[in-house]
């Protein structure tokens, strides 16, 4: 690569970190000033979809008709800093997102994020745990869409790791299906350690859902593995978990 390709690569990750700035500052304002959760929902989905019309980064949704009208948890695998936004973009505004809970942390990004449909789960106290997994269940069974990302958090080498219970235990007492998701891209694009995005076309595939009564719905920790081989089934990357 010359040092003329490097130098437009480099503006452009500008660029994109520009767009990305913008839609927090109007996703920020809406969440401050607009009334109503499907209201801010709605707009905040909006502006994470800008982010990607205006930096010019081509994304392919594959299998919408495979979301399930009704509520449902979505789980997918996690590359990048990237992957959040993605979907808050291109799958409906109704799911809200679990987050991990050191976000909590950041005053603004935590005001965000709840504001606009965001649950969060601590994962070093044991108690605070416990009692975001319950906040977690009961939404689930109230209805909610969820959309996680079970592995809990990325790494710079390719591949799928274990999924956390934590999605599926939701869903199995919701009695809600489960979506697996496949998301390719991110991690060309952004990968761990790495401030400036370079230019990548993104892919979300949308697999077939896993409805109660189906056979790999028998209990959290299937319905989990199940899950996990069918989005390792869409991608191009390997089992972290194979021996």
């Amino acid at each position: 690569m010359n040092w003329v390709t490097r130098l437009l690569e480099s503006l452009w990750g500008l660029y994109a970190w520009l767009c990305f700035a913008l839609a927090c500052i109007f996703s920020l304002l809406v969440t401050i000033f607009v009334p109503g959760p499907e209201r801010r929902a709605r707009l905040v989905t909006f502006a994470s979809r800008s982010i990607f019309a205006l930096a010019g980064i081509r994304v392919a949704v594959r299998g919408i008709d495979n979301l399930p009208v009704d509520n449902c948890v979505v789980v997918a695998n996690h590359a990048s800093y990237i992957d959040g936004v993605l979907l808050k973009a291109f799958l409906p505004a109704r799911f809200g997102y679990v987050i991990k809970g050191e976000m909590r942390d950041i005053p603004v990004v935590h005001f965000l994020l709840r504001r606009s449909g965001s649950k969060f789960v601590e994962r070093k106290d044991h108690s605070g745990s416990a009692r975001d997994a319950r906040s977690i269940v009961k939404a689930a069974q109230e209805g909610a869409s969820l959309g996680f990302f079970p592995e809990g958090t990325f790494r710079l080498e390719p591949g799928v790791g274990r999924f956390r219970l934590g999605a599926f235990m939701a869903a199995t007492k919701g009695e809600m299906p489960v979506v697996p998701v496949a998301i390719s891209g991110t991690r060309a694009m952004l990968p761990s350690r790495q401030f400036l995005p370079r230019p990548a076309k993104l892919t979300i595939d949308i697999l077939p859902a896993i409805a109660p009564g189906d056979v790999d719905y028998l209990d959290s920790k299937h319905l989990a593995e199940a899950a996990r081989q069918r989005v390792l089934t869409a991608l191009d990357e390997p089992d972290l978990l194979a021996t």
